[in-house]
């Protein structure tokens, strides 16, 4: 006999008996694995809570600054929190970063000069930081390359581990290589996301063989995904956005960098300008807001990995195939679906639109997107624009057609949007 929220998702969204088995199914099979999540969510409450104590957060913390805003402590007392859960010198953490992107950029701006070699270590990196580094087909934007500083890659063997043998000789042989660059999630690409194990490893090697070598990682997506961090074992700098796992789902906007002292003050300078850095910045009344969405980023995060599970699982059931499958070890929000067919894989988006809490009646379609060299096609209804750790799903339009899912404030809404993508995959 059906529940009555089954009878309900069935007619409200006209739901066909196999899409619904097919969901059933799913939710029995992934029950023992998001029994393991519950251990990492408390944990990691436990860090955030114990930072908050230990840094004696209060309500005076919740500052309404304007103008130049020096000595605000609510963003002094922020930074210091987040160093504290990334187990870092120093942060930086401002509503000012436009997007993880921004983030990012500032770190390698901050950081490099002319003459020096960024070594992209896994692989070519997000789409959007083609442009930041200087090697997309609309160059000439005050890229890295354009301001003097070289630039190098090391694919990942298979598509998913480090070729150390490549970054040792790399290193040993171009004595300018000043930053290694990791990217823990996939991005737009076929490869898997990178263990943490991973990263330990080549960061180990990085240093053995030059320990003046910036070590940063792209740490979008992985925040609260494990109990450690690349931080834990030795990254020298780490950026990422507070409108994934990190805002809790209720920051409007921002982005952090943590890491060793002089590699943020130098990331500070860029962010603002040299000799001011972090000393100013207004935060227009948004504190309250970035604390307590760092204070619910750990459960927000295990709700949406657990989404990845389920979308995993019941798009295995379904024929197509998922990476990371169900069952892998996850090392970030995000859930990739292959399915080698354009009009699916656009059914599919649609579908996690509709489910939707906002804007769910808007029909997607590709388009050209800034910072995209493909059409895009994005399903956000989310409260926070450009969200991914809300239910959110994009791709884009190149073969094999993959779409990628990420986020899920409560797992109770995202398995609903899942089970009407996929409705309409298999029904439309």
């Amino acid at each position: 006999m059906l529940k009555a929220t089954e009878e309900l998702i069935i007619k409200k969204h006209n739901i066909k008996h196999n899409a619904f088995e097919l969901y059933k199914k799913a939710l029995e099979d992934v029950e023992d694995e998001f029994k393991k999540l519950d251990e990492i969510r408390e944990y990691n409450q436990l860090k955030v809570l114990s930072a908050f104590q230990d840094e004696r957060i209060s309500d005076s913390h919740f500052t309404n600054t304007t103008g130049y805003a020096y000595d605000d402590m609510g963003r002094d007392g922020l930074d210091k929190v987040y160093a504290r859960v990334f187990n870092t010198e120093a942060a930086i953490v401002r509503p000012h970063f436009v997007n993880g992107t921004h983030a990012i950029g500032t770190a390698l701006f901050g950081n490099l000069r002319p003459g020096d070699t960024l070594l992209a270590i896994s692989g070519q990196p997000y789409d959007t930081l083609h442009g930041v580094i200087g090697i997309s087909k609309d160059t000439g934007m005050g890229s890295l390359i354009e301001y003097g500083i070289k630039y190098n890659e090391i694919d990942l063997i298979d598509e998913k581990y480090f070729d150390l043998e490549k970054i040792k000789k790399a290193i040993l042989n171009d004595l300018s290589i000043k930053m290694v660059h990791i990217q823990r999630s996939t991005g737009y690409s076929t490869r898997s996301s990178l263990q943490l194990n991973q990263i330990k490893e080549v960061i180990e090697l990085v240093k053995s063989l030059n320990e003046n070598i910036i070590v940063f990682v792209d740490n979008c997506y992985g925040e609260f995904v494990d109990i450690i961090e690349p931080t834990d074992f030795g990254a020298d700098l780490m950026a990422g956005s507070l409108i994934k796992n990190i805002g809790g789902g209720i920051s409007p906007t921002g982005g952090y960098i943590v890491g060793k002292q002089k590699y943020v003050d130098n990331a500070s300078y860029r962010l603002t300008v040299p000799g001011i850095g972090g000393e100013c910045g207004a935060t227009l009344g948004v504190m309250r807001t970035l604390f307590q969405g760092f204070f619910l980023a750990p459960h927000v995060t295990i709700e949406a990995v657990k989404s990845s599970i389920f979308c995993a699982r019941v798009m295995e059931l379904a024929g197509f195939e998922a990476k990371p499958a169900a069952k892998e070890k996850r090392t970030d929000i995000v859930q990739t679906i292959i399915f080698r067919n354009k009009e699916k894989l656009i059914e599919f988006i649609k579908g996690i639109q509709q489910g939707s809490p906002i804007d769910s009646f808007v029909h997607c379609i590709p388009i050209p997107t800034p910072g995209y060299e493909d059409e895009v096609i994005m399903a956000a209804g989310a409260f926070i624009q450009g969200s991914s750790i809300e239910l959110s799903a994009d791709a884009p339009i190149r073969e094999p057609y993959i779409a990628y899912i990420q986020g899920g404030l409560t797992f109770d809404h995202a398995k609903i949007g899942v089970l009407i993508a996929l409705n309409k995959v298999l029904n439309s």
